[in-house]
């Protein structure tokens, strides 16, 4: 037996043929990457065994993606400017606002008066329309005139380090103005840096230094003093500290160093949102980042700050190579979301695509052309004459929103990029009837009770479509900002997208990064503010699926102790219910029932008070139960929780508005229920819907249908166990069967080819430890050896900060097994990762 103390619970796990109280070995927790602790002895009682875990060790599954698990960034909460990108000087180029100095402010000291202004004249080239003017209008002896900019909320030095100085100056005409540029403390008191120009040259010319400071500090500014009465000009004030890979222009250290620890197969860019924009005018456009930086104008982006693209494409694709990632990017065709990314698509005409088209072409062309051709020849041009090799396009971003632009671009764009490119790799963000689709893009933000209930989401998904990219994903309600409840509902759901990496392909949460003093989107992975940062128990998720991920499935059961099942399958229980979505309709001849017996009917030929109605504008007329008004999920419910195995048929008919139906089952309570939504997503699809704690989603897949307007439909809906079948007008649309899994533990197991190693990754969700007898069927050796990483905590709600950025860490030890199995604790809310080698000493 060996005890395991990780994050103050007890892990214990028992070799098969040990006494139950002796120990074997106590192994002390490590960071990851580190060597475990020796063992020493200890005595611990042993608890009831809960289940059985049978890993078939000679019958591999299904191949896992190499491409399983990457890395998605979108510049938004300031991840880019003032995060990753490692450039200290907020609002460098003095672009970010046309009124305003923004982030820059006057200091006049020992006397001497003057102003800061923005000038729109003698401009440093055609790009850059604004550069600030520092003008000394009375100087006195030791005095200045100074701009001041103190970064993003601080600048952050280290005392011996080195910090490289570039800017653009140029006095007026016939004036001979020196400068002088410190690095202080926040209140000007202690000098960390200095660096004097003794005069500025003529017109406009570049200053490159290296200062090294002399304290640390995380709010430092930077001040450029004007001692002489007169004007001078600024523009591209750039200051850079030492940066990941050595890189010109490059990362930011801890922050780049937190995703490669992710060890993701590939990184998407440069969105997101901030693909589209909220106009056609703010889209991405790559060929405006890549150059010199005092050449790329910046633009306004979605999340309601300006991008320097300081980062651009050209340093993406080349983070991607440092990463050993493939790069994956998103295009934008021509669909904005002009803030409202479901009700206010702002497009490009479709008679104008044809300039995105060749854009994307164009982009491909950059990273992947020969130095011969115009773009590979720029590529060479900014350092990079070896290919990129970008192997993945996706045709947009969460366009399914406007799916009726979407479906007249996607075949425009898939169809001109296979032409010039045939192997591309092609991402779709939706199935489209009769289009070509090789991987659609889902995205899901949920409750951790939605992810763990879809954690066996993509056993039933048709392995002869195409493949998922769950380009999305994160638990964003009760996540607080960013804890281990969200952590446990997401690990829950990799282990069932693991499971099934047949079908899923690619995966990766979102968002990335978060600054601390802009959280627009909550919660993220890795939070910063200027001199620190840490991974939420998230972030410790990927990092540990990351780099614990097999080559091939390994199957394996799970059972409760004693039983022979593998899980016990729960019936769909619950009322049903009618209602719709900006739509107007007709709903009659309601009958529900169990075999032979009638659970209820009405012909609305009278008021039955049979129905409870929770929203909308209803009446009972003619023999049908209308809905007449245009608001959204209106809903009337009747019937009994209690109801199981049950056959719902009714008539309706749409009379207006922008939708179809929505027939309701398996309802308990408001926010727990099913529906089947008939002609949703603006009439274009039909789909099987979960509502679980008020978080609605998709189970099984979306299939092409519209309703007609005026026409009487004959809907059936038949239930049996967790079984659900939908039929419209005698035909079969859909038929699901919801396995959603309950837990408390989720697993799966794999073999990584190379090592030969067993990989067993195990959740437990719930509020006590389970002690599991887990069985590695077939093995030729009985002894295993290898290491247990656990991340852990006691409360869902604990969380990761700046004062205990490891509270919520894997914990590493050591195991062994000997005659092929174990007794192993899984703490409570926890996820293990069990990696074990045959044989060893």
């Amino acid at each position: 037996m060996i005890l395991l103390l990780a994050a103050g619970a007890a892990a214990y796990f028992w070799s098969s043929n040990e006494e139950p109280d002796l120990l074997q070995s106590a192994q002390q927790t490590a960071e990851p990457g580190e060597e475990p602790a020796a063992a020493t002895p200890a005595v611990v009682s042993r608890s009831e065994r809960s289940y059985d875990l049978t890993v078939d060790t000679v019958n591999p599954g299904a191949e896992i993606s190499p491409m399983l698990y990457g890395a998605f960034f979108e510049e938004i909460n300031h991840a880019g400017d003032g995060g990753l990108y490692a450039e200290l000087i907020s609002n460098r180029s003095f672009e970010d606002n046309p009124d305003t100095l923004f982030h820059w402010w006057v200091e006049e000291t020992g006397g001497s008066t003057g102003k800061l202004s923005l000038s729109d004249s003698g401009l440093l080239n055609e790009v850059q329309t604004r550069a600030m003017a520092i003008t000394v209008t009375a100087a006195a002896e030791g005095g200045a005139v100074s701009a001041v900019n103190n970064g993003y909320w601080g600048i952050a030095v280290t005392e011996g380090a080195s910090y490289r100085l570039n800017f653009y100056a140029r006095p007026e005409p016939g004036e001979e103005l020196p400068l002088r540029i410190t690095l202080e403390s926040a209140d000007g008191k202690q000098i960390y840096a200095e660096q004097v120009v003794s005069v500025l040259k003529e017109g406009w010319n570049q200053y490159s230094y290296t200062l090294i400071s002399s304290g640390t500090a995380a709010n430092a500014r930077i001040v450029f003093s004007a001692s002489r009465a007169g004007t001078l000009y600024l523009d591209m004030v750039s200051l850079f500290p030492e940066t990941w890979k050595g890189r010109e222009n490059g990362l930011r250290i801890d922050l780049a160093g937190k995703v490669a620890a992710m060890k993701p197969s590939f990184v998407r860019f440069p969105g997101g949102c901030f693909v589209e924009g909220k106009t056609p005018l703010d889209a991405y456009r790559w060929k405006t980042t890549i150059g010199p930086v005092e050449s790329r104008p910046g633009h306004s982006a979605y999340w309601n700050y300006r991008s320097s693209d300081g980062l651009g494409f050209h340093e993406y694709l080349q983070w991607a190579e440092d990463l050993q990632a493939e790069p994956l990017y998103v295009a934008y065709i021509g669909i904005s979301h002009d803030g409202d990314p479901i009700a206010k698509a702002n497009t490009v005409p479709l008679a104008e695509i044809q300039p995105w088209i060749q854009d994307v072409l164009d982009a491909i062309e950059y990273a992947n052309g020969p130095v011969t051709g115009e773009w590979g020849a720029l590529r060479a041009a900014n350092g990079h004459p070896e290919p990129f090799q970008l192997k993945y396009v996706e045709i947009g971003n969460e366009n399914n929103f406007q799916l009726s632009e979407y479906a007249q671009r996607y075949g425009l764009f898939y169809q001109a990029i296979k032409d010039k490119y045939p192997d591309m790799n092609i991402i779709a963000n939706t199935a489209l009837e009769g289009e070509p689709i090789e991987i659609i893009d889902e995205h899901y933000y949920e409750s951790a009770e939605w992810f763990m209930n879809n954690a066996n989401r993509y056993d039933t998904y048709d392995r002869s479509g195409p493949g998922i990219y769950v380009g999305e994903y994160a638990v964003t309600k009760g996540a607080g900002e960013g804890n281990l409840n969200a952590a446990i509902g997401e690990a829950a759901f990799m282990v069932g997208m693991e499971r099934n990496s047949d079908i899923v392909k690619m995966s990766s949460y979102a968002p990335l990064f978060v600054n601390a003093k802009d959280r627009t989107w909550n919660p993220d992975a890795i939070v910063f503010d200027s001199a620190s940062s840490y991974g939420t128990p998230s972030y410790h998720v990927q990092q540990l699926f990351g780099s614990n991920k097999g080559d091939v499935v390994l199957p394996a059961v799970l059972t409760a102790a004693g039983s022979a099942d593998a899980a016990v399958k729960q019936s769909i229980q619950g009322a049903i219910g009618l209602g719709s979505w900006s739509t107007q309709v007709e709903y009659s001849d309601v009958r529900v029932a169990k075999g032979d017996e009638v659970l209820f009917e009405d012909d609305f030929s009278a008021d039955s008070g049979g129905w409870t109605v929770k929203s909308g504008s209803w009446e009972q007329s003619e023999g049908t139960f209308r809905q007449s008004s245009s608001d959204i999920d209106v809903r009337a419910v009747a019937g009994d929780a209690s109801w199981s195995d049950y056959t719902l048929t009714l008539r309706a008919r749409k009379t207006g508005g922008a939708e179809g139906m929505l027939i309701m089952f398996g309802a308990k309570d408001d926010d727990t229920f099913y529906w089947w939504n008939l002609g949703g997503w603006c009439n274009t699809q039909s789909a099987i819907e979960k509502s679980v704690g008020g978080s609605r989603s998709v189970i099984g897949q979306t299939v092409p249908v519209s309703i007609e307007t005026g026409r009487w439909y004959d809907i059936r809906i038949e239930l049996s166990g967790g079984n659900i079948r939908t039929y419209l007008d005698d035909r079969l649309i859909q038929e699901i069967d919801d396995n959603s899994s309950h837990g408390p533990l989720f697993q799966t197991a794999s073999r990584d080819l190379a090592t030969g190693e067993i990989i067993v990754k195990v959740v437990n969700a719930g509020e006590a430890a389970q002690r599991t007898h887990i069985t590695f069927a077939g093995l030729a050796a009985k002894r295993l050896t290898g290491t247990s990483t656990v991340l852990q905590s006691e409360e869902l709600s604990d969380e990761n900060s700046f004062t205990q950025p490891d509270r919520i860490a894997p914990a590493v030890q050591t195991i062994q097994v000997n005659d092929g199995s174990l007794e192993y604790e899984f703490p409570k809310y926890s996820v293990t990762v069990l990696r074990l080698k045959e044989g060893g000493g």
